[in-house]
């Protein structure tokens, strides 16, 4: 009997809570009818969070087209958390669709400071992709594997000339006579230049490719501070290579403008593979090459495209597709100019005998430079360009007590 009593009291209390839920979940507040501008629908206000809490659906812009749902709208006002505490799914699908919220940046700092995603957008022959996931795409299916294996075949290429031709010698004795080819000025610039560029290149190559061939040899840890401190490294030498880069352009463009027998030069390689080198100036028109389109073209693109990733080019509105194309633009200038240069360093050290001797003293024994440069080498010998340049230092004086 008492069972019986104690099983009736449990069931009265089960249908009386039973009913009480049916009565907040069919009866709910309605809220109040959006307002509709310009085909926007912008959900009306209700009251704040409380602390800790997140009603992100209060900031975000819902549009019609939003959901097949007529009522997606509505349920992103207080009845969706009413019903599903927590389940933020209309907003988070309004943040994919592009749609802006609220932020307390100023607009001119961060434009898209209220767009959590960027939109999507339509290829042609591709289905509509996410902007910064097709940029992750170009990056990972594109640049990186493109541009690893341009550098490798350019170092290819580099040491089976190297292994199967050796350097570049010289066919007479040295006469010890010397001419002076660069200036301390010339070659401070150059070195300046030189080592920026080595530094942005290596930290460059490690914060791209690092992951492939460093990563599982050094580790997560050891990697992580490595490619730290090479990007700090990479953001000091940025500016030293655009300063440096400029007075390169100004020092030497008079010797590396356009003359007479350049294109027989290139027609002809150089005769590097022949026993006579072809006639040139003080620079042959594979260096004017490198100059051009290296250091002046490439150059100026690099700096550029670094500069507006760096927020410092004007007139650029710096959104988030505007990083991403001066990223590719940057990345692609980079791999372009660091395999020039490296055919560039091999011909100016171990490729041909003593081109680095050239750069490290400035001065050139007369035989390099007629075999090398020859007619450059005429106008020294006929007095139309002096072969000392630089004064030489006044000799020390010894003072007696």
């Amino acid at each position: 009997m008492e069972r019986a009593r104690l099983a009736i009291f449990l069931i009265a209390i089960g249908l009386a809570g039973l009913a009480g839920a049916q009565t907040s979940t069919t009866q709910p507040t309605q809220p109040t009818q959006p307002a509709q501008v310009s085909g926007v629908i912008t959900p009306a206000p209700v009251a704040p969070a409380a602390a800790g809490g997140i009603q992100g659906q209060n900031i975000f812009e819902v549009k019609p087209d939003a959901s097949a749902d007529p009522n997606y709208a509505r349920q992103t006002n207080g009845e969706r958390a009413k019903v599903q505490p927590g389940n933020n799914a209309p907003m988070w699908r309004q943040v994919g669709l592009g749609v802006t919220g609220y932020s307390s940046l100023p607009k001119s700092e961060a434009p898209e400071a209220g767009n959590l995603i960027q939109p999507f957008v339509q290829y042609p022959g591709s289905r509509p992709t996410n902007a910064g996931e097709a940029w992750r795409q170009v990056r990972n299916n594109w640049l990186i594997p493109y541009g690893g294996a341009f550098l490798l075949i350019v170092a290819g290429a580099i040491a089976l000339f190297y292994f199967g031709m050796g350097s570049i010698k010289l066919h007479s004795a040295e006469t010890g006579r010397r001419i002076e080819r660069f200036t301390p000025f010339e070659r401070s610039a150059h070195w300046s230049n030189a080592t920026a560029f080595v530094i942005l290149a290596i930290s460059g190559i490690v914060m791209a490719f690092g992951k492939f061939f460093l990563l599982p040899l050094m580790g997560g840890m050891l990697f992580g501070w490595l490619t730290y401190a090479l990007k700090n490294m990479h953001n000091f030498a940025g500016p030293v290579f655009a300063v440096s880069l400029l007075v390169i352009i100004v020092t030497f463009v008079r010797d590396n403008l356009p003359a007479k027998g350049d294109l027989n030069w290139l027609l002809k390689g150089g005769g590097m593979l022949s026993e006579h080198q072809v006639k040139s100036g003080r620079f042959n028109a594979g260096e004017k090459v490198v100059f051009w389109g290296g250091v002046f073209v490439l150059g100026v693109i690099v700096v550029a495209s670094g500069l507006a990733m760096d927020k410092l080019l004007p007139g650029l509105s710096y959104e988030r597709s505007t990083m991403q194309v001066a990223h590719m633009v940057h990345s692609v200038a980079n791999i372009l100019m660091i395999g020039m240069f490296m055919l560039h360093i091999y011909l100016g050290t171990i490729g041909m005998q003593g081109a680095y001797q050239g750069m490290k003293t400035g001065y050139v024994d007369e035989t390099w430079a007629r075999e090398h440069h020859e007619l450059w080498y005429d106008d020294v010998k006929a007095g139309r360009i002096p072969a000392q340049r630089t004064e030489p230092a006044p000799p020390s004086q010894t003072v007696q007590a």
